[in-house]
């Protein structure tokens, strides 16, 4: 077996991958602190080829080269726009007819591998800080609530974990 060269891989340029088939997919970062896992984000977005970031409340925005050393150019290639308030980005979603997914331990909360997003809809992910995860009162104007199982002795995936886990499970379940 041997590894293929960066000119081997046939990426798409910066331009081409604007105009490509998005998944049907908004990630929302609600309030996150660390710009390393904001740039990781950025970097797994341009992977799945999503829509669109969200980065809402204190949650850093590019240009800022703490981001950059994790997203290694995806802030070039993934749209993102700034909310003042994670509330403010769920009002705009939901008139742009998303469904509002929070990714949290919640009661009544439905398990990743069960979850069958459709074909047909769009989708909106809200990760939370690192601390606190997803806001209460974020909590409060969810459509649904999706859990990523756990067997280990700790109760959290790191927050860039858990959006490439579910990420590449939303792209399986929709593109493959």
């Amino acid at each position: 077996m041997k590894k293929l060269k960066l000119d081997e891989l046939n990426r798409v340029g910066i331009e081409e991958f604007k105009e490509q088939e998005k998944l049907p997919v908004i990630v929302v970062l609600d309030n996150l602190r660390s710009m390393h896992n904001i740039g990781s984000i950025f970097r797994t977005a341009d992977g799945f080829s999503i829509e669109k970031l969200y980065l809402c409340g204190i949650t850093a925005q590019p240009p800022h080269r703490e981001i950059e050393k994790t997203a290694l150019g995806a802030t070039q290639s993934v749209a993102w726009t700034h909310f003042e308030t994670t509330s403010d980005a769920i009002a705009s979603l939901r008139s742009d007819g998303y469904r509002i997914i929070a990714i949290e331990q919640a009661a009544g909360s439905i398990m990743l591998n069960t979850y069958k997003p459709l074909p047909d809809r769009k989708y909106a992910l809200i990760f939370g800080n690192e601390v606190n995860g997803v806001d209460e009162e974020v909590m409060e104007q969810i459509d649904e609530c999706v859990e990523i199982p756990q067997f280990g002795t700790k109760h959290s995936f790191n927050v860039v974990i858990s959006a490439g886990i579910v990420l590449w499970d939303f792209f399986a379940k929709l593109r493959l």
